[in-house]
């Protein structure tokens, strides 16, 4: 495209500088016009052989050919408007096509995590297949320098990771043994041997490249609007043209006694030509999808994976954020704190029973509760010990060990036990044991507040987010602690899985027309509650994989300081968007009106096409940046 461009304007002036005449100097012009032109010419002969006349490809040529048949007519040997009118719209275009590959490219390098080949060892030697072909445990190498393929846990070796691919973050993350690696991210030291604890098909990125597949088939309602637009509207210009063309000379002719000639109708054609040309929607067509991918790129760079335009769009109207607490504004990783006996007696002689009881017990889950509890056991729990192991949603768990039953959980499993837990005035997460029907204590256990999640909810009143709530299942006295500490509005505690569900409802009626609710979350009980609100946002790294496909937003590094950053970026991207529909439809409409009194002529109709297009492009390609906010 550049070449031609180049080609055609070189000619032109050449063709300016010499002297040259009659039929020569039109097929000269005519040789020029057809290199910068002839793909418009075949698209708007193609478009009415398949019966879509009306594009802007239809629109240019029949405005240059026109221009060109004037020039003819006239025999003023002037076809300059018509080379002008097809080179600057291509200018226009080869703008366009730049900053689309532009956004492409740069979404594609920021994409590009997808691994060509894990390593496997087999009879001693390291061989390279294809990661589709690694099952669920294996053991894969990785190398310094090479891709993590598949998600895994590492059986040995220390290394650093460089994750930046997947969550915008520059600083490398350091593991060893028994941490685990997400695929897409890349080993930058020593060896590692991984266990791998997914299939590829499963793996982290495999599911990031999915999303952003995905994304670009779920359009907004802006560029619904405007794809019905513009089959609306560009019918109508052309039929508004020809109407330019024919009724003012034929009033003339009938009313005013003007004559019956081409001359009559001269000055109308012109002008309906020049009204093609401004009528043009590419600046609308090509700009409003342009901002949306983007700002889905500007979003990904920043580790915010959005599902979609559409998502986009109802992002920037978010006013009440709900989060869940565990694993997304804390850590998930709880501490033991206290270990208390039956009313309130110190058992320290006991605890390290306790302890033991509680982690066999919840030695098949894989929440973060009953991680910390086997973590704080600090020994391999044998889990022939453990039998008949019964879950209850919400409220513990009960087990057979060592032949006695054990229930661990919260005041509700107790109370359907028959039995009166102690009362703790330790704040924290606790966990009841009864051991054969009697009350044997509690532990006492603190969750870890992440280190930006105080901040997080400060950015978030500061983008303009009205209300912030949290719902959790923990106690009452635990989450008022949390929520006071981190400046949110809002707690709603003691809550099972299906009373998330209905108070995010509750939340939802009660927001203002118009207004959207985003609900954060990371485990598999919320995967419901992002399903249910307007806007679900999952945390990818630690998150499990039904709260992600679920959710209409990934935060790849878990950071809540994230959700504020979506939300400003999908605010300037719809900023953005209505920008160019106003510029766009403000200057081609004023432009049309002089053109229908012959006060515009074809050279600033170009710029109402063209230049309009251009700053459209260009206007749209800045959702690709936002500005960090600063601390608070």
């Amino acid at each position: 495209m550049l070449i031609r461009i180049l080609l055609a304007v070189a000619m032109t002036i050449v063709l300016l500088c010499i002297d040259v005449s009659g039929v020569l100097r039109l097929a000269l012009y005519l040789v020029v016009y057809l290199i910068i032109g002839y793909d418009i010419l075949r698209k708007a002969l193609l478009g009415i052989f398949r019966g879509r006349v009306f594009d802007e490809n239809f629109l240019m040529a029949v405005a240059t050919i026109g221009a060109f048949a004037l020039a003819i007519y006239e025999r003023s040997g002037d076809y300059l408007e018509a080379i002008a009118v097809m080179l600057f719209y291509q200018v226009g275009e080869f703008f366009q096509s730049y900053a689309v590959g532009k956004s492409r490219r740069d979404i594609a390098a920021l994409m590009d995590i997808r691994p060509d080949y894990a390593n496997i060892e087999r009879d001693g030697e390291i061989v390279k297949v294809d990661p589709d072909d690694v099952a669920v445990g294996e053991t894969i190498v990785i190398q310094p320098g090479e891709r993590v393929p598949i998600d895994g846990v590492v059986l040995s070796g220390e290394s650093s990771l460089n994750t930046s691919a997947l969550t915008g973050e520059s600083m490398p993350r350091e593991v060893g043994q028994g941490d685990e690696v997400v695929s897409g991210s890349i080993n930058m030291s020593g060896v590692l041997r991984v266990r791998t604890t997914k299939g590829f098909g499963d793996s982290t990125v495999s599911k990031i490249l999915e999303l952003v597949e995905d994304s670009a088939s779920r359009k907004s309602k802006s560029e619904n609007f405007i794809a019905k637009f513009a089959r609306v509207y560009t019918p109508a210009v052309c039929y508004g043209a020809l109407a330019l063309a024919l009724l003012p000379p034929l009033y003339l002719i009938l009313f005013a006694g003007a004559p019956v000639s081409f001359a009559t109708f001269e000055t109308w054609v012109y002008r309906s030509l020049v009204f093609l040309v401004i009528s043009c929607p590419c600046a609308l067509v090509v700009s409003i999808p342009l901002s949306f991918f983007a700002g889905i790129g500007g979003a990904s760079r920043a580790g915010v994976l959005v599902k979609g335009a559409n998502i986009l769009e109802t992002l920037s109207k978010v006013k009440t954020v709900v989060f869940d607490k565990t694993g997304t504004l804390t850590k998930g990783v709880f501490e033991v704190n206290a270990y208390h006996g039956d009313h309130d007696q110190d058992i320290s002689a006991h605890k390290a029973q306790l302890l033991e009881y509680a982690a066999l017990a919840e030695s098949a889950s894989s929440h973060p509760i009953a991680m910390s509890l086997q973590r704080a056991y600090g020994r391999p729990v044998d889990r022939s010990r453990v039998s008949d192991l019964r879950e209850i949603s919400g409220k513990g768990i009960t087990a057979l060990i060592d032949g006695k039953r054990v229930a661990a959980g919260n005041e509700k499993l107790m109370g359907d036990l028959g039995l009166t837990p102690c009362h703790c005035h330790t704040a924290g997460t606790i966990v009841h044991l009864a051991i054969d029907g009697r009350y044997a204590g509690h532990i006492v256990l603190g969750d870890v507040v992440k280190p930006t999640s105080a901040q997080a909810i400060a950015d978030l009143h500061a983008a303009g987010v009205m209300r912030t709530v949290m719902l959790t299942g923990d106690t009452r006295q635990v989450a008022e602690q949390t929520a006071a500490r981190l400046g949110i509005d809002t707690v709603y505690s003691e809550l099972l899985p299906a009373g998330k569900v209905a108070q995010i409802e509750r939340i939802i009626a009660e927001a203002k027309s118009g207004d959207k609710v985003a609900f954060a979350g990371d485990g598999i009980n919320d995967a419901p509650v992002l399903s249910r609100a307007d806007i679900g946002i999952a945390m990818g790294a630690m998150g499990s994989d039904a709260a992600i496909v679920a959710a209409d937003v990934v935060l790849m590094d878990d950071d809540p300081l994230k959700i504020g950053k979506a939300i400003r970026i999908s605010r300037k991207c719809l900023r953005i968007v209505w920008e160019n529909i106003f510029m766009a439809i403000g200057i081609k409409g004023i432009c049309l009106v002089l053109g229908i009194f012959g006060i515009v002529n074809m050279w600033l109709a170009i710029f109402a096409d063209v230049g309009v297009m251009i700053l459209a492009v260009l206007n749209a390609i800045r959702a690709m940046h936002i500005a960090p906010q600063p601390p608070t």
